[in-house]
Formats: structure tokens, sequence, C-alpha cells
């Protein structure tokens, strides 16, 4: 008995450091510049409005980002089967959902990581930061070397209303650094309030989590890339 115990022992230490280097493998053998776990968002939910904004020059940096090569959304196959749910539900109450940003390349993140550094660049400062200096964007955390959007599961939406056809009004503006931002500021109308808690109620029953400094931004819960940020541009399959 005391032979088996000790052979299976033996077989335990072996297999346990194996198994290890098994996950450690299929962890980083996420390629960030594979993106076939990826879908073009309208593909899956072909009712979202796009307004991709860092494919155009109206953004805080005031210039198509770098790795936006097509005016299109992309996210991963779990957040776009999730935002389908999204959809369908605000379809019925006369929503549209109008996307600004979904997937984002580690590129774009370094792009406006080297636009914060440089302090003489103001000429958006009175779209998207008047009530700041350049210099306080990084410390208050509004820019970074990292995003959540580069792990392919968040998104940057607004409600549109069908009836009006009109975006909703949410008491502000997509990427405005400042209080007014946060989903629970309480500046705005009492309608104003309402229609962001339609959009993130909405968002967090289907497997979505907030952002606590921005209304427009969410992410799946259940991500399935957490540890990766993603760098390949956004372009047709």
């Amino acid at each position: 008995m005391k032979k088996i115990f000790a052979l299976f022992s033996v077989i335990f230490c072996l297999a346990a450091p194996l198994a290890a280097e098994e996950a450690s493998k299929d962890v980083s053998a996420v390629d960030p510049m594979d993106s076939s776990g990826f879908v073009i968002l309208t593909d899956v939910v072909p009712d979202v409005i796009l307004e991709m904004r860092y494919f155009s020059t109206y953004n805080f940096v005031g210039k198509r980002i770098n790795g936006y090569e097509v005016p299109i959304a992309m996210l991963t196959k779990e957040a776009a089967e999730a935002l389908k749910k999204v959809s369908d539900e605000l379809i019925q109450k006369g929503y549209r959902l109008k996307i600004f940003d979904a997937y984002r390349p580690q590129r774009a993140v370094n792009q406006f990581a080297e636009w914060a550094k440089d302090l003489n660049d103001t000429k958006m400062k009175e779209y998207f930061y008047p009530e700041l200096d350049k210099s306080v964007l990084f410390p208050q955390g509004y820019i970074d070397y990292k995003s959540g959007h580069s792990r392919g599961s968040a998104i940057d939406l607004t409600l549109f209303d069908m009836k009006t056809e009109k975006e909703v009004d949410m008491g502000g503006t997509f990427d405005y650094f400042g209080g007014l931002s946060h989903p629970d500021y309480k500046g705005i109308t009492e309608e104003q309030y309402k229609n962001r808690m339609i959009l993130r109620e909405a968002m967090l029953k289907h497997g979505f989590q907030p952002l606590f400094s921005e209304w427009w931004h969410f992410y799946l819960k259940d991500e399935p890339y957490p540890d990766t940020y993603f760098d390949f541009p956004i372009k047709m399959k």
C-alpha cells in the first residue's frame, strides 16, 4: 500500500507542474493580432446605428485615430451576442442603439497617451474638456496606457429614439471629460437621468457592467479575454 501511495504521489507531483504549464500556455497563447474571436457588430446586431468617432476627426484628439481603417464596430462574439439581447429589448420600447466605439486597438490607446503628453495640443478642448486643464487627464484617469476596449468586450453607446429620429437626451455628450459624464451626476434633469437609467438597466440585465465615470461605457462582465489587449486594426474581414 505504501508503494502504491508513493507512486501516486510521484504521478501527482509530475502532473501538477504540467497542468500549471498548460494553463499558462492557454493564457499566453492568445495572440493580440488574432481577430478570429471577433465579429463585425452589424453582422450580429443589424439594428445598431454607427457613428464611429475615432474614424472621424470629431473626437478629443481632432484627427482619425490609428487602427481605425474603416468606420465599423467590432466586438468579441460573446459581447456582440449579449448586445443583441439588449438591442432586441430596447427596440420593443422604441429605441435603437447608437454606437460610438467598440473594440479599440492598442495602437489607438498609445496614440491617446502620446496626445495627452503634449500639453500644447488643445485644439479640441472647448468641445471635450473645457473645464479641465489637459495636465490632469492622466492623474484623473481620463487617459491611460491600457483600455478595456482593447480586450474587445467594451462598448460606448447611447439611445436613439425612433419616434423623434434623434439621439435621446442624456444630459451630456460622449467623451466629455468631467463630472457631467458620471452616470449618477445630479446636475441634470429628471428626464435626462431617467434616460441614462433606461440604457443602464438594459445593459446590466444582459450581462454588461457600467463604468463609474462614463454613462456611455459598458463592458461584458464575463469577457472572454480579460488579460489580452488586442492590436489588430479595424477592417472588414
